[in-house]
Order: C-alpha cells, then sequence, then structure tokens
C-alpha cells in the first residue's frame, strides 16, 4: 500500500468522528420547540371527532375557523399538560380562544374530572382517543399548540408547554398581530 493511502486510511476514522461531533453539537444546541411543520401556511386537516362533553356532537375542521385561535394538544397523563394548565386558564381569562384536544386519554370520564378540577380554558373540546387527529397535525407528543388564523391556516406551531416566557415571546406575538388583521378586516367589512 502506497504512503497516500495509508494516510488516507488513518485520517478516515477521524474525520467520520469531526463529522459525527458536528452533528450532535448541532443538536445539543438547537432549541427543540422549534420543530418545523409541514403544515405551517397550510389550512387545517380535515377531522371529525367527538366532543369531550357531549359524545354525540361531532366536531370537523370547521371548528378551527371564524376567529385567531389557539388549538392546544393535551391530555391528563402528560405533567407538562398539567405544568401549563393554569397559565391557558389565565390566557382565557384575557379573551385569548383556545380550542383543546384532548390526545389519547385513557377516558373521557379522567379528562372531564380534569378539567373539573383545573378549569376548562377551552371553548371547545376535542376528543381524539386514538390520537389520530394529532397525528394528522403532525404531533410528536403533548402538549403542542398550534396558531390559527380566522381562514383556518395553520400559522405557528409551538412544542411543550405554554408559559409567560412563550407567550410574551414569539407565539402572544404572532397571536396579538392576527388579532389585529382580524379586527381590521372585521371593521373593514362593517362599513
Amino acid at each position: 500500500m502506497s504512503k497516500g493511502w495509508r494516510w488516507a486510511v488513518l485520517l478516515l476514522p477521524l474525520l467520520a468522528f469531526i463529522v459525527l461531533v458536528g452533528f450532535l453539537l448541532r443538536g445539543l444546541f438547537s432549541d427543540p420547540t422549534e420543530l418545523s411543520s409541514a403544515l405551517v401556511g397550510k389550512p387545517v386537516p380535515q377531522f371529525s371527532v367527538p366532543d369531550l362533553y357531549q359524545p354525540e356532537q361531532q366536531h370537523t375542521q370547521a371548528i378551527l375557523k371564524g376567529q385567531p385561535m389557539l388549538l392546544n394538544v393535551w391530555a391528563t397523563w402528560c405533567p407538562t399538560c398539567r405544568a401549563e394548565h393554569a397559565y391557558l386558564n389565565k390566557l382565557a381569562a384575557e379573551g385569548v380562544a383556545i380550542v383543546g384536544l384532548n390526545y389519547k386519554d385513557d377516558s373521557r370520564d379522567k379528562a372531564v374530572n380534569w378539567l373539573n378540577t383545573l378549569g376548562d380554558p377551552y371553548t371547545v373540546n376535542l376528543f381524539d382517543a386514538n390520537g389520530s387527529v394529532a397525528l394528522e397535525f403532525g404531533v410528536y407528543g403533548a402538549p403542542e399548540t398550534f396558531l390559527i388564523d380566522a381562514q383556518g391556516q395553520i400559522r405557528y406551531r409551538h412544542v411543550g408547554d405554554v408559559n409567560e416566557r412563550v407567550w410574551r415571546g414569539e407565539l402572544g406575538e404572532r397571536y396579538r398581530s392576527l388579532m389585529q388583521e382580524f379586527s381590521a378586516t372585521a371593521e373593514g367589512t362593517d362599513s
């Protein structure tokens, strides 16, 4: 074997190691709440699921139109959902429209009891027992929150809990911007 090939064979593991370290460092310093979503900028997926409180009542994607809102994916088995719940109650009290998507809970009763105990910030609660609707949204797990405009298009996705820091940052800013657009459009049609 020539001297040049020996150096190449010796350097190959070093180069592989450098590439691996670069890949791991990139992941280490990335923000896990900034997962891209193929649905951002597109209409919400079509679905039909029962209401959490009234199982005989079905809701479709039409429930996510009419005004800017948040779609919050939550579950009783999710400790982070419990942590964010008080803040969602605060946002709802301030007039933020939030639709809940109860994700893969053991039972409807357990979810209803949870809301009766902790408060219900949701204008509507969708019951996604098998997770099929969440799958259509590309949900990795609970909690996740989607910002949806008045036309039913997904404008933003946040993975993780919604809290004061998140709301004061990009999520709240985007919501307020959508509300301003919505108000201006509503005023324009009233004239």
